[in-house]
């Protein structure tokens, strides 16, 4: 709820009735916060709260959101630059009803909010951080591993496979150390990484243009690797200020399915020094192309598929397609600074760790500190990113497994067909086999994939 406003990043804003529409939902926020407090009581009454330590970032959230001048709500950002085909007259208008509705429905709900969540959620939250701490906390971890991994591997087994990922992963960081010849030990490596000015923008805007320039560089080396390739563009956009601070690096929102908005590329410009540049081609690749844009972008153009089938998001696939493209683009050439291998590395070890550290928390019983240690230990992230990272495994249990779940699954497969085709494998054709039925759970991809390669025929792997 403290968080709803960012929705008018996702709603086209262009005609008197596109505002309307926004208008009519702010008239309706008193009814959705007092919806939520209602659901939230009922948690209390049940004992699913969320941990404490999480809950204590949302107060600070939640007051951006009370505003004496309605102007001053993010709510208001629609009316704040409006189109000049909109008469003077009409933009007035429009603008007067929009800060009335903030003024005397948001603003009032999000003090109810405040007032509620202050006083009676927040000391009723658990002091524990994993969902074994709950009714049924440690059945129902089982089952969200499952549903987000679509597979039936055991919290246990998934840590034993983080391990032996981290080792692995460490090994390959250890050669790109004694590549660019530091003297050190692996931790003041990564302490080297996370303090030197030369890795970092202290402006804003210069961290922008450089994932602009990220993006089209790796753009015109698409026709190499795929054989379909999306007609729906996307953008880079810095993520709101009144969410960054909480947010992690960057994410992906996807195209309107009524064609109308482009996928966007949203990169985090807060606190600009604690963004190495080191980590911008990796992550432009993850979340923009070839992974997450180019992958729904392309699920969503499958217009023989019904809508749900089209916007799935079955995350061991989606998120494992975007951490297979990461390694991918060591293919296209964009790690060949040994520093930018280093942070594909550091990217490939962060959700290494996550399969340690998620399991650690909600299965194993670890604590916070406990899983900040282990992912600081082994990755160079800062520690803004770190905290956060860990919060976010602590409040959304198993959502973070499906990335090297899913990855690896699409490189064993990958592998299989490769010795199984021989001369006759075809990457662009694996690739379009991969993405060619949308998001499917990671069974259905191994069935289309050994379709394909007894059949020799790409379209036939696609279970459309």
């Amino acid at each position: 709820a403290q968080s709803v406003t960012q929705i008018a990043e996702l709603l086209p804003v262009a005609t008197a009735q596109d505002y309307e529409n926004w208008i009519a939902r702010l008239d309706a926020t008193g009814p959705y916060i007092d919806q939520t407090i209602a659901l939230m009581r009922e948690g209390m009454r049940r004992g699913l709260t969320q941990p404490r330590v999480i809950m204590e970032r949302v107060p600070a959230q939640i007051a951006r959101q009370v505003v004496t001048d309605p102007a001053a709500s993010p709510f208001y950002k629609p009316f704040a630059s409006m189109p000049a085909t909109l008469p003077a007259t009409e933009q007035e208008r429009l603008r007067s009803a929009g800060r009335t509705a903030i003024e005397r429905e948001v603003v009032p709900a999000y003090r109810r909010l405040q007032a509620f969540f202050n006083d009676e959620y927040l000391p009723a939250c658990r002091t524990s951080v994993g969902i074994w701490d709950t009714p049924k906390g440690a059945e129902w971890y089982r089952e969200r591993v499952r549903w987000f991994t679509t597979t039936e591997l055991t919290p246990d087994q998934i840590h034993e496979i983080g391990l032996a990922e981290v080792a692995r992963i460490r090994n390959e960081m250890q050669k790109v150390i004694e590549r660019v010849g530091f003297k050190g030990s692996f931790e003041e490596f990564l302490e080297f990484l996370r303090t030197d000015p030369r890795f970092r923008y202290s402006d804003p805007d210069r961290l922008l243009q450089a994932y602009l320039a990220m993006s089209k560089r790796v753009d015109p080396q698409l026709p190499k690797y795929f054989g379909r390739l999306p007609r729906m563009p996307y953008g880079v956009r810095p993520i709101p200020a009144e969410s960054a601070p909480d947010t992690t690096t960057a994410y992906y929102q996807p195209p309107s399915l009524d064609g109308r908005r482009a996928g966007y590329y949203y990169v985090n410009l807060y606190k600009p020094e604690e963004r190495p540049t080191y980590e911008i081609p990796v992550l432009t690749i993850h979340e923009a192309v070839p992974g997450h844009h180019l992958q729904i972008a392309l699920a969503q153009e499958l217009g023989e598929q019904p809508k749900f089938r089209r916007n799935f998001e079955a995350t061991a696939f989606v998120e494992g397609w975007a951490l297979y493209s990461e390694s991918l683009g060591e293919e296209m050439g964009f790690y060949e600074d040994p520093y930018d291998k280093f942070g594909q590395l550091t990217y490939e070890m962060w959700r290494a760790v996550r399969l340690v550290v998620d399991t650690g928390i909600h299965h194993k019983k670890w604590s916070r500190d406990q899983a900040i240690e282990f992912f600081k230990a082994n990755a160079p992230k800062s520690e803004l990113d770190i905290v956060n990272e860990i919060d976010r495994y602590i409040s959304w249990p198993g959502q973070a497994l499906a990335y090297k779940i899913g990855e690896l699954r699409i490189k064993e497969l990958r592998a299989n067909a490769a010795q199984a085709l021989g001369s006759r494998f075809d990457l662009r054709e694996f690739h379009d086999v991969v993405l060619g039925s949308g998001a499917i759970p990671l069974d259905i991809l191994q069935q289309n994939v050994e379709r394909w390669v007894r059949t020799g025929n790409a379209t036939a792997g696609a279970a459309r």
